[in-house]
């Protein structure tokens, strides 16, 4: 599968801005699909993840109610919409597709989307 990540831009603190992540090659039904950042000098790090067979969604305690991950399988793609936006959300973020692992990690990751900018000014 080949993604592609878009939406990123500049926002000011508290406002919202929605990532979506374009699927092409298999359904993103097919995976375990995931959001990413990675902040200037820091790891990528987990933001949310859904399975699809349970609609489940995991969510990293930072963006916890202010995030939020959905699927479209029929236009094979996903999204993140973000609101609340705070300065320490500035980063670029990966979406991701997984066939098994342990999903918290970007290590079980087999597939990556080329990253998007989200900059967030106080």
């Amino acid at each position: 599968v080949q993604l592609q990540a878009f939406g990123g831009g500049l926002v000011q603190a508290g406002g919202s801005l929605r990532l979506s992540c374009a699927a092409s090659g298999r359904a993103v039904s097919n995976y375990v699909m995931a959001w990413f950042r990675q902040a200037p000098g820091k790891e990528r790090e987990f933001v949310a993840f859904v399975i699809r067979s349970s609609s489940n969604e995991y969510y990293a305690d930072s963006v916890k109610g202010r995030f939020t991950i959905t699927v479209d399988n029929a236009k094979n793609t996903v999204y993140l919409q973000m609101i609340s936006l705070k300065p320490e959300d500035t980063a670029v973020y990966y979406c991701a597709a997984s066939s098994s692992g342990t999903y918290y990690y970007p290590q079980s990751y087999n597939y990556w989307g080329q990253g998007t900018l989200v900059t967030v000014s106080s």
